[in-house]
């Protein structure tokens, strides 16, 4: 996967009131400015948009998933599989997706004392997330290192606890946030933010981002021997 210039998190916020530690961005601001257009859009709305991000975000869970169990079990581990999943998660998830959450979603439920301390929990765990995915990152471009037992168990344990948190993240932000974020914004916003959302995904990564995460995302499955949706199927039973 190229490198991509990232929509900054820094750039999109701009401060926090203590009282409610209301986290102020600057594409809030712009959020609540923006033109609006004639005619139908085909821009998916904001939730639609994060939520299929999230689908990108499971499947790079599940390879981690699959990694840990390699690990535990003292089988080879490829590393690309890990290295391009990190890669996924620091660039199109920590450097974009989440910069979307905390630029344009948060910041309107805190303003309208929705689902205020979800969100705070929410932003703790993405700065701990992001914490894990550069040592995760440190470990595999560090050449033999998987071959090493104290590496091995360190990255088992940061995969570990990657997944274990953002499990429960990404649920209760398409169950509960997101949904709250729907009922506080007006129909004409929400489809402004949604042509935002594309058009700020497309600065970023080019034309056709989402479908080139999901096949980054497929590269890796394969690696780890997940990529078979038809493996996942019990077998029928009497």
């Amino acid at each position: 996967m190229a490198a991509a210039t990232p929509v900054s998190r820094r750039g999109l916020l701009t401060g926090s009131a203590a009282a409610a530690g209301l986290i102020i961005g600057a594409g809030a601001t712009e959020a609540g400015n923006l033109l609006t257009s004639s005619g139908p859009s085909k821009a998916l709305t904001p939730g639609e948009d994060l939520m299929r991000e999230h689908g990108v975000l499971k499947r790079v869970l599940l390879v981690f998933r699959a990694v840990s169990v390699r690990l535990a079990t003292a089988q080879p581990v490829p590393a690309a599989a890990v290295a391009d999943g990190a890669k996924i998660i620091h660039d199109y998830i920590e450097g974009f997706h989440e910069g979307l959450e905390e630029g344009y979603v948060f910041p309107r439920l805190l303003a309208a004392g929705r689902e205020t301390a979800t969100v705070q929990t929410l932003l703790v765990q993405h700065a701990r997330g992001r914490r894990i995915t550069s040592r995760v990152q440190q470990i595999v471009a560090t050449a033999g290192a998987l071959d090493r037992g104290p590496v091995r168990g360190q990255l088992r344990t940061d995969l570990d606890l990657f997944v274990r948190m953002y499990e429960p993240h990404e649920a209760r932000e398409d169950t509960v946030v997101f949904p709250a974020f729907r009922e506080i914004t007006s129909a004409r916003t929400l489809r402004d933010l949604g042509e935002k959302f594309t058009e700020l995904e497309t600065k970023q990564f080019g034309p056709d981002a989402f479908d080139r995460m999901v096949a980054a995302v497929v590269a890796a499955e394969k690696l780890v021997g997940i990529d078979d949706l038809n493996a996942f199927t019990p077998p029928e039973q009497d």
